[in-house]
């Protein structure tokens, strides 16, 4: 026993040292890295700033499109991925294409939306139609790209020519995918689910409590795809001069996962006119040359271009003098206590922003953009009760719906005085998922026993335990509840009975045009509509508008500028990916031990390529 004893004090020593040899290791590569960063950052003069006279315009984003930059509030989220270096926010893209519209020093625009994300398909879909007012101004258009997927081939379309690589692959799939349904996999490790979820529509735990789809989620899951995707088919269609079933015989027939060239798509795409030829890089450079000219100030040959970040410093910043603001606050991705983070409406930050608004005198108005598939309740509440606030200082609420607001983006949503929504917007679920993961069987299966001393009924319990018939009442009663408060103020807020708004509710979920019809949306439009209903409620003769997003420490100005000014992509290591995925796991796991009601809606997320 006193061996054992040595060798895992010996162990305890040794992982101990080992441990802080590979902190100081890491602190001393982080301390080089920036080091060399800025010193390189101060003695250089920064990128050379264009004449964009005669010069093609080179639009291809890096990153996802999204309506409110977020920039990472620790080291290792300012290095990841989704970090605001890749992100690129919708209205200062939409302000660019506009831009190179109206330049007539800029013969022609080249774009490759090849390695561009986007928040959702409207968003996509307001970016192609951006592209094809500019494609119609008369201005010169060219797409190439190694690869189109279905969004970006929505935006090659767009150009007045498509060229691809010989080899290269043009994969037009649709929307929509496969979702994993798990409940044998639970069962198979003896894990119960008990499904308290209010709405006969309301899919957000179905993966986890049935073998397949429902009908009524398969219902409603093609009543919102199929609009979406024929507004895309009919965009891509229109401006290639063919039709939409043309599209879909592609998208149907011509499946490019893999060996893409070999399966014939590329001859079928250039026969049928998806795109108008092949070339390869050599081949469309020269083409360029030809076209455009030879840049005699490039270090290699090619032709004359400018990319869109230098063109972007050159556009006139929107500067209007006026006492009357419209704020603008956002709320993208899921609805959560905390932060705002990427892909994370933290309640906190949000709150926060609200009130930075309604405090200040010269805000008239909010519009307030809900782009989100919803999540927690106390975080919707957060969010509900400081815009209610604000309505109660006599400042109007109007809310823009993106490509997503449903279930606490619904929530959210019912302070406002008008509400508009996108075309292809997806709103609705109104309903509560709620699934508790029990482990009485696996607990019982690998021996173990639960006793002990408590001071209340259920004061021991936790899901290692099964849930008794009261506590099963509790856990009805508090779903029932939570709807029944969602329901009634949606009906509140849209001047409805509670009885008219339940026929609809049922966590059933909407496109637009539809939720209109019923009454769960104002008026079809964008934000930009939003903001002018805002200034003409609140009698605004002049106005400027004023984005309301995160404050940054200085430190966290000081890497973000690095990264923009310089140029600088970090891509993220397979460190910071394994780390990320123990934190998923963690959070889980975490999951498991608190049940929670959701106010959330997996329906709406449409999967796009």
């Amino acid at each position: 026993m006193n061996a054992l004893r040595s060798i895992f004090a010996w162990l305890g020593r040794f992982l101990d040292k080992a441990r802080t040899i590979m902190l100081n290791l890491g602190t001393a590569i982080v301390l080089i890295f920036f080091t060399a960063l800025i010193i390189g950052a101060l003695t250089s003069s920064g990128p050379e700033t264009k004449d964009p006279s005669g010069r093609v315009l080179f639009i291809d984003p890096q990153g996802t499109v999204v309506d409110q930059e977020v920039f990472g509030s620790d080291f290792l989220s300012s290095l990841a991925a989704d970090s605001s270096s890749d992100q690129i926010q919708t209205r200062d893209l939409i302000k660019l294409i506009r831009a190179a519209a109206e330049n007539e020093d800029i013969p022609a625009v080249f774009i490759d939306f090849s390695s561009t994300g986007f928040a959702g398909p409207t968003t996509a879909i307001n970016i192609a139609k951006e592209l094809k007012a500019l494609r119609e101004s008369g201005k010169r258009v060219i797409a190439f790209s190694d690869r189109l997927s279905t969004i970006s081939y929505l935006m090659a379309s767009q150009a007045s020519e498509v060229w691809v690589h010989p080899v290269g692959s043009v994969s037009v799939r649709g929307l929509g995918g496969m979702r994993p349904y798990q409940k044998e996999l639970f069962e198979n490790l003896k894990i119960n689910f008990h499904n308290y979820s209010q709405g006969d529509f309301k899919s957000a735990v179905e993966g986890n409590t049935r073998t397949d789809m429902s009908e009524n989620d398969r219902l409603q899951r093609e009543a919102l795809l199929n609009p979406i995707w024929d507004e895309m088919k009919a965009l891509m269609a229109e401006a290639r001069g063919i039709q939409p079933d043309d599209i879909q015989s592609f998208a149907d027939d011509y499946v490019g996962f893999f060996g893409e060239a070999a399966m014939g798509n590329i001859a079928y795409a250039e026969a049928n006119n998806i795109i108008d030829g092949t070339k390869s890089f050599p081949e469309f450079r020269k083409y360029m040359i030809k076209e455009f000219g030879l840049d005699e100030e490039a270090e290699t040959e090619t032709y004359k271009t400018i990319s869109y970040n230098e063109f972007s410093k050159q556009i006139d910043k929107d500067s209007t003098d006026s006492d009357n603001q419209i704020a603008i606050i956002t709320a993208e991705g899921a609805i959560m206590e905390g932060d705002i983070a990427p892909g994370v409406a933290g309640a906190n930050g949000v709150v926060k922003q609200i009130r930075s608004a309604h405090e200040d005198e010269n805000t008239k108005a909010i519009v307030f953009r809900v782009n989100s598939p919803g999540g927690s309740i106390i975080a919707s509440e957060m969010m509900r009760d400081e815009l209610s606030a604000a309505k109660k200082k006599g400042i109007n609420v109007i809310v823009s719906m993106g490509d997503y607001a449903a279930s606490g983006g619904v929530y959210i949503s019912t302070p406002a005085d008008y509400i508009f929504a996108e075309p292809t917007t997806i709103t609705g679920s109104i309903g509560v998922a709620i699934a508790i993961p029990t482990l009485e069987n696996a607990m019982d299966y690998i021996g173990v026993n639960f006793d002990g001393v408590v001071t209340s009924k259920h004061g021991g319990w936790d899901p290692t335990q099964a849930i008794d018939d009261d506590l099963d009442k509790i856990f009805a009663k508090w779903g029932a509840d939570a709807y029944d408060r969602f329901v009634n103020f949606v009906a509140d807020s849209r001047s409805q009975s509670y009885e008219d708004i339940n026929k609809i509710a049922g966590g059933r979920v909407w496109i637009a045009s539809s939720a209109k019809e019923i009454g769960l949306v104002d008026e079809i439009g964008g934000i930009d509509d939003a903001i002018a209903y805002a200034a003409k409620i609140a009698e605004l003769e002049d106005y400027q508008v004023e984005y309301y997003g995160q404050k940054l420490s200085p430190e966290e100005q000081i890497i973000k500028e690095l990264l923009e000014n310089f140029d600088i992509s970090i891509a993220e290591p397979e460190v910071l990916s394994a780390l990320n995925g123990i934190a998923s796991l963690y959070e889980a796991l975490i999951e498991i031990q608190e049940p929670k009601a959701l106010f959330t809606c997996q329906d709406c997320m449409v999967s796009f390529d």
